[in-house]
């Protein structure tokens, strides 16, 4: 198991948003944290990257307990992020954003300031070209299409070599034809670099069509946990989540 999650907690005065919420992760799978709105999701995300800290539980990432470690040493253990709303240099050119993520990873952020024009430059191309960018490597990130901003943010976060990837709500916002791309694109990323990728999405045909496993969380709990045929066939999710189960 390269991660889990033991008995996670996380309160906000009187509403609990996470509750003794429990998980395992198994290495190489694709996951997906499916819920209504204000379940807990990307709280939970937040509890899991170090951006908040729980009230109560364990996070461990491969035997490691990184429960109470700073997003940036998390990211460096290996753990890359996107965020629900984009996180990207919309004045940088869409190279400079891998390249200063980039930087980071590799902890030379004191050479931002120094002519950098050429450093990394083969390791950024090579991110850029996985996540479909290369052609756009001069454009200025804001400039960017949609769905080209949120394959960025993605490849932002392969900067750091993750060996688990976590995407919140990666097709929001996105056409049927840039939900198709993306789609593909975690699907290859996931292959291709062996990773585990944990992702919250509401799109129903991008979670059933792609997830290994699939975990429901409703007012803070993780309530179902299955395999995409088990989760539609549930009858607690489809109250719930999913809409009346009809007879």
């Amino acid at each position: 198991m390269i991660f889990e999650t033991q008995k996670l907690t996380k309160s906000f005065g009187g509403l609990t948003a996470v509750d003794e919420v429990s998980l395992g992760i198994q290495k190489g799978e694709l996951v997906s944290i499916i819920g209504p709105n204000g379940a807990g999701k990307t709280t939970l995300f937040n509890l899991l990257t170090g951006h908040l800290l729980p009230d109560n539980g364990k996070v461990i990432f491969q035997g490691r307990d990184v429960t109470r470690l700073p997003p940036y040493a998390i990211s460096r253990m290996g753990i890359g992020r996107s965020f629900q709303r984009l996180n990207i240099f919309p004045r940088l050119t869409t190279f400079e954003n891998v390249q200063v993520a980039v930087f980071s990873a590799q902890r030379k952020c004191h050479r931002l300031f120094s002519r950098a024009q050429n450093m990394a430059q083969e390791e950024t191309e090579t991110i850029l070209e996985s996540v479909g960018l290369l052609d756009k490597k001069k454009l200025k990130g804001g400039l960017l299409a949609h769905g080209d901003q949120k394959r960025l943010e993605i490849g932002i976060a392969l900067a750091v070599h993750p060996s688990l990837l976590l995407l919140d709500e990666p097709t929001q916002g996105m056409s049927p034809r840039e939900t198709g791309q993306t789609t593909e694109l975690i699907q290859k990323l996931v292959k291709q670099r062996g990773l585990t990728l944990i992702f919250v999405e509401h799109d129903m045909s991008v979670v059933f069509g792609i997830s290994d496993h699939i975990k429901v969380m409703h007012q803070g709990r993780m309530i179902f946990s299955g395999k995409p045929e088990e989760v539609k066939n549930n009858d607690e999710v489809q109250r719930i989540y999913l809409g009346e189960k009809k007879p």
